[in-house]
């Protein structure tokens, strides 16, 4: 990250509340053949989320810990806070002396920008300013949220207008918390109904949607030079496995996350191809 830091703008993605195993099967399906495109030829790796909710995982997120391989370590981080005794600190980690890595960017010149999804970054609650409070810029609209079936095309067409405002020599670090996924889902289903109520088949077709829009995203993120992208979710959530149902519990469908790190060519590279 100490190449990538200064060079490149920065996009993190969480898809909120998606499933590993949902993900993994779409992407073999050739379901979500946008994100398939950036996938290693492996697909999703497997992770563990750093929290069971959107809270406690975005805490631990913008902290440096980001959802951990799913096999045994220790996994060197991109980003950690400097302290000492830390094993998961590489020489390939940017180590910053903040205490998240959000305005350690905003330290080295990046413009740090949230597009938020679910309630906690609504902003309307005290609790719904923590998280978008740790960049210079923050954008909610109950359009972006868990209720509106069109939340992620909103969501992303807010990002392309945060580019297309910046300054071209400004670097940006853009994070967006997608709701699309999060129950209420069921309305991505065609056929499915409010009755009925969410499944493991609404889930799965909220992230197809989400896949039929993240490609304006991409495109927008590397229109000005390359950016390295983080693509995962925050944890995931059940739909009936072992009688549970959502999330902030201790299972394995919630502890099993999808993650993905790729760069996105910028515009001069692309021009040459």
């Amino acid at each position: 990250m100490n190449t990538i830091v200064g060079s490149h703008d920065l996009l993190l993605v969480t898809l909120d509340t998606l499933r590993y195993d949902v993900a993994a099967e779409l992407a073999a399906a050739g379901r979500i053949p946008n994100l398939a495109r950036q996938l290693s030829p492996a697909g999703w790796e497997r992770r563990h989320a750093p929290g069971s909710f959107t809270y406690a995982s975005h805490q631990a997120m913008f902290a440096g810990f980001l959802p951990t391989p799913a096999a045994p370590g220790p996994h060197p981080r991109l980003f950690a806070a400097r302290f000492a005794g830390s094993e998961t600190t590489a020489d390939g980690t940017y180590v910053h002396d903040t205490p998240d890595f959000v305005s350690a960017l905003a330290g080295e010149g990046y413009r740090t920008v949230c597009v938020g999804g679910v309630g906690f970054f609504n902003k309307q609650p005290p609790l719904g300013t923590v998280l978008p409070g740790l960049f210079q810029e923050s954008h909610w609209d109950p359009s972006f949220g868990v209720a509106s079936p069109t939340s992620f095309e909103s969501q992303v067409t807010r990002a392309e207008e945060v580019v297309a405002g910046l300054p071209r020599e400004r670097r940006l670090f853009l994070f967006v918390n997608v709701s699309a996924l999060h129950q209420p889902n069921w309305f991505h289903l065609p056929g499915a109904t409010r009755d009925a109520g969410d499944s493991r088949a609404t889930h799965a077709a909220a992230l197809e949607y989400v896949d039929r829009h993240i490609g304006r995203l991409f495109a927008a993120m590397s229109s000005r030079r390359p950016c390295f992208a983080i693509v995962c979710s925050d944890h995931g959530t059940a739909y009936g496995e072992d009688g549970h149902t959502g999330h902030r519990l201790g299972h394995e469908v919630v502890w099993t996350v999808p993650y993905a790190q790729f760069v996105l060519a910028g515009p001069e590279r692309e021009a040459a191809a």
